[in-house]
């Protein structure tokens, strides 16, 4: 006979990104972040943001909640430092939802600056009154329940990717990036290649260039064939 599993099982975080690394990701868009990574890192746009003005940047503290259940979610508040980006994996069930404002308060109130899922949501004017960013799939007015199993702090996989606590998490309006703990100092330097390259194309439109000069280039080379 199979053991009833632990109501909870918690892995207190044992790494997280510097200050200064933190710092580096701090109103940098999430798309120079995907770009710094050759095109990896971003989750899909099915987990949007609840409100388009919403933006975050920080440690990711993952939390496996399950379908219909936010047990876990709740049982990760003391391990919320702050600056956390809590991602809870809720199975992608999207008959209920994930958290309500109130959950969101207890968030903010613990130091989180953002919370991803890929459920839904409810009580959305009550989850702007919290200051919370969150991204999600969507609105519900289903409730979830607080039962578990569930666990904090352990690997999951949130829209296809994985996603461990201590990567960090850029989201804005125009979705989510995900850099693994490892590359954190790999993307920070990508980045001010990406952002001088994305300045210097800002400037060359300002001026009006109609046609790249790669585009260019290449229309005049034996590679295109006019007929």
């Amino acid at each position: 006979m199979i053991e009833e599993p632990p109501l909870l099982t918690i892995r207190r975080p044992t790494r997280r990104p510097t200050d200064a690394q933190i710092a580096a990701f701090q109103g940098v868009p999430s798309s120079f972040v995907v770009d710094a990574m050759y095109g990896d890192g971003a989750l899909p746009p099915v987990i949007r943001a609840l409100d388009p003005e919403y933006a975050a940047a920080g440690p990711a503290l993952t939390v496996e909640a399950g379908p219909a259940d936010i047990l876990a979610v709740l049982a990760a508040l003391p391990q919320v430092r702050d600056g956390d980006v809590v991602v809870s994996d809720f199975g992608g069930h999207q008959g209920c939802a994930a958290a309500g404002d109130r959950v969101c308060a207890f968030m903010k109130n613990s130091g989180a600056i953002g919370f991803i899922t890929d459920g839904p949501m409810r009580d959305i004017l009550g989850i702007k009154a919290t200051g919370l960013a969150v991204w999600c799939t969507g609105l519900t007015p289903g409730s979830p329940f607080a039962k578990g199993p569930g666990r904090v702090g352990f690997p999951i996989t949130l829209g296809g990717r994985a996603i461990e606590t201590g990567d960090m998490i850029v989201a804005d309006r125009d979705g989510i990036a995900v850099v693994p703990f490892d590359r954190i100092d790999e993307v920070i330097e990508m980045l001010a290649k990406v952002t001088e390259l994305e300045n210097s194309l800002d400037a060359e439109l300002q001026k009006g260039l109609k046609v790249p000069e790669n585009i260019v280039e290449l229309l005049a080379s034996d590679q295109v064939k006019y007929v």
